[in-house]
Formats: C-alpha cells, sequence, structure tokens
C-alpha cells in the first residue's frame, strides 16, 4: 500500500460516482492508493440521467466491462432509421451490435469494483468547497484533505464551478420514459426517429431494454424552454402510435436531464485537479454518446494520476488533457444540424447512397470495415397511423 501523509485523508477524491468516475477510481484503487469517490445520491443507481445504450466499442477496448452480468445487459444488432414521414430504412454491420442496460444495477456493479479494488464510496455526501492547500486540496470536515481532485460529477460540474474550470454551455435537454414487462413487435432493432419540430438538433429513439421498452428523445435548447421537453414527448408519442403504442400506458420510470454537446471545456485541469466524463464535456456533440469516452478517458486519469502521486510522473493536468479527443469534425456537424436540419430532406434522401454512408458512420463507427459495411435491409414506406 502506498503511504499517505499523515495531513491528508486520502490520496485522491473523487466528486461523482459515475462512469467516469468509478472507472478513474478503480484504477487508482488498484495501484494502492487510497481513493475516496463523494456521492451526494443515496445509491449509485438512483435518479440517473442516462439511457445506458453501450456500443461494441466499449466492450472491445474497457477491460473494467469484462465479466459484466448477463443480466445487466441485453444486446441489439440492428438500425431502423425513420424519416420524419416514418419511411425507413433498416442498417446493420455484420459483428457490431448495442447493449442496452439495466443502468441503476449496472453502476451498483461497477461501484462494487472499485470498492473491491480498495476505493471508499461515501454517499449522501455532497461538494460544496475546495480550498488549495500545500500539496493538495481541502475539502472541509466530511471530505478532509485530499493530493488530487477529479470532478466527475456531470454536466453541470460543482467542481468545475468552484475550481473556476471551463463549464458546459450549449446542452440537449433530454427525457426517456420505461415501460417495464413490454416487448416491442421487432426487439432486434435500435428504431431511430429524425423530425425537427419535436427533436430539433437530435433524435427520437425506442429500443428493447433488460426489463422492458425504453422510448426517448432529446433536444437542442436552443430557443427552447425545459418544458417544451415533455410536450415533445406527449407528440412522440402519437406519432409513434403506428410503431409501437405507449399512450394508454403510464411509464414505470422517468430519466430526464442534459446532455452536454458543446465539446470539451476550457480549462479542464489545473494543478493536483482534473475534470472527466461529462463535466470535462466528453461527450460526442453528434452522437451525444458519452459512456464510451467517459470510462475509457476515466481509466486514463486514473493511471495519470497514480503515475504522478507515485512519483513516476508529472502532474497530468497538461499531459492527460491532451489525449482528450477535441471533436472537431464532429462540432462542425452540431453546428451544421442545428442550423441546417431540414425534415424534407431526410423524407427525400433517407435510402440514398450518401444517407446510408453517413448512417454507418453515425452509428456502427469507422471500426465497421468496408468488408462488414452496414447494408441497408430495406426501405418501408409510411405506416397507416
Amino acid at each position: 500500500m502506498h503511504p499517505v501523509n499523515a495531513q491528508y485523508s486520502s490520496d485522491c477524491t473523487i466528486i461523482g460516482a459515475s462512469f467516469a468516475g468509478l472507472a478513474c477510481a478503480s484504477a487508482l484503487a488498484q495501484q494502492g492508493l487510497r481513493v475516496v469517490i463523494a456521492e451526494k445520491k443515496s445509491d449509485p443507481g438512483e435518479k440517473l440521467h442516462t439511457t445506458g445504450i453501450l456500443v461494441k466499442d466499449v466492450i472491445d477496448e474497457v477491460p473494467l466491462l469484462d465479466g459484466v452480468p448477463a443480466a445487466l445487459v441485453r444486446r441489439v444488432e440492428r438500425v431502423r432509421l425513420y424519416a420524419p414521414n416514418l419511411r425507413h430504412v433498416d442498417l446493420e454491420a455484420p459483428g457490431y451490435y448495442f447493449l442496452t442496460t439495466d443502468t441503476p444495477g449496472l453502476m451498483r456493479w461497477l461501484a462494487d469494483r472499485a470498492v473491491q479494488a480498495g476505493a471508499q464510496l461515501r454517499c449522501g455526501v455532497g461538494f460544496r468547497e475546495a480550498r488549495e492547500v500545500p500539496g493538495g486540496f481541502e475539502l472541509g470536515a466530511a471530505l478532509g484533505r485530499t493530493r488530487f481532485l477529479v470532478g466527475a460529477d456531470g454536466p453541470r460540474s460543482n467542481v468545475a464551478r468552484v475550481l473556476r474550470l471551463g463549464r458546459n454551455r450549449q446542452f440537449l435537454a433530454g427525457l426517456e420514459h420505461e415501460y417495464q414487462g413490454v416487448m416491442l413487435g421487432e426487439p432486434g432493432f435500435l428504431h431511430c426517429f429524425i423530425d425537427r419540430e419535436l427533436m430539433p438538433g437530435y433524435i427520437g429513439w425506442m429500443v428493447q431494454g433488460v426489463h422492458g421498452v425504453q422510448l426517448g428523445l432529446a433536444r437542442s435548447l436552443r430557443g427552447a424552454r425545459g418544458s417544451d421537453v415533455k410536450a415533445a414527448m406527449a407528440r412522440m408519442l402519437v406519432k409513434v402510435a403506428g410503431v409501437a403504442d405507449f399512450r394508454a400506458l403510464r411509464p414505470d420510470s422517468i430519466r430526464a436531464g442534459l446532455i452536454p454537446c458543446g465539446g470539451l471545456v476550457h480549462p479542464l485541469a489545473m494543478p493536483r485537479a482534473l475534470l472527466v466524463g461529462d463535466a470535462a464535456g466528453l461527450v460526442s456533440p453528434v452522437t451525444a454518446g458519452g459512456i464510451h469516452t467517459a470510462l475509457l478517458h476515466g481509466l486514463a486519469a486514473g493511471h495519470a494520476i497514480a503515475a504522478f502521486l507515485h512519483g513516476r510522473s508529472g502532474d497530468p493536468q497538461r499531459s492527460l488533457v491532451r489525449s482528450y479527443p477535441r471533436f472537431r469534425l464532429k462540432r462542425l456537424l452540431r453546428f451544421a444540424f442545428d442550423h441546417l436540419q431540414r425534415d424534407w430532406i431526410f423524407d427525400l434522401a433517407l435510402a440514398s447512397a450518401p444517407m446510408r454512408w453517413a448512417a454507418r458512420r453515425i452509428y456502427f463507427h469507422k471500426r465497421a470495415s468496408r468488408a462488414q459495411a452496414a447494408r441497408p435491409v430495406g426501405v418501408v414506406k409510411r405506416p397507416d397511423l
């Protein structure tokens, strides 16, 4: 065990038992460092704001997920993409898949892994202050002193606010219903809907989850009030009723929250402190996917901080941050989608080769080789509603 100076309560304190925070904690604890995870909720699986859908790349690239219980995931291999007029094209890439998850269960499992590695999880402990002291930070009576501080506390990061680091400014507002015990007629698809009136700047989705159906949407907050998201969901239920009708059902759970979509915040770090995950803006501006990057860079942050605290390298405030993706092209695409999205374009172009190419890049990533390229299975006319 790496010795800790008596004046410090921990080597590293991580604010937020998020995907990024738990990955970072696991990497640090596995290297013998004293790690504290402070989570303001009473349970890491409580009041989540994510769909919890994992892409295949996460399983391939993040060893932390090795051994995830089969009961926590469900495999979905194809995408059905709907134009605003509800014509659709089916896409697949042999060997590629998505995993829907029992997200509360997955978060608890990841938290257990971090604790088993040696991290200390303190639930019901909020973050309020951080004062720089020689060699670290004073975090108040509840958390004491730490040699390194990590902000993994979501898109409205208190760590970023208190330390005057960069903060997210551009968001999507997301809302998802879960209908437990319900089965879709075609559960093998991730159903994705485009409609500028309902989901400006993003999409709606419907997918067979582990315990039922997840139905949601996200929309740009440019010129929109938060209440518009609920109104859009009500209209979406009507729109998709010809595909699957949930209008007479009450959701068993509802998730809602902000999704950062403006790219990395600046600055991301300072001496002995840095941001990870949503707090850092590590979310694709186009797909709004953040779990992959949160886990991958959360682990990288843990290894970099451990090397610094063990005296093997310098403070990762610059070297690690340089490794974060910059999303340059995706920020440009985000701008185009926010300003140039037109429903008639998608209605006309859904089955075209350029649209299929773009969909392949977005849904199946560049790792789908030409030999395994996503191919259209069929184009279907708008169903009767």
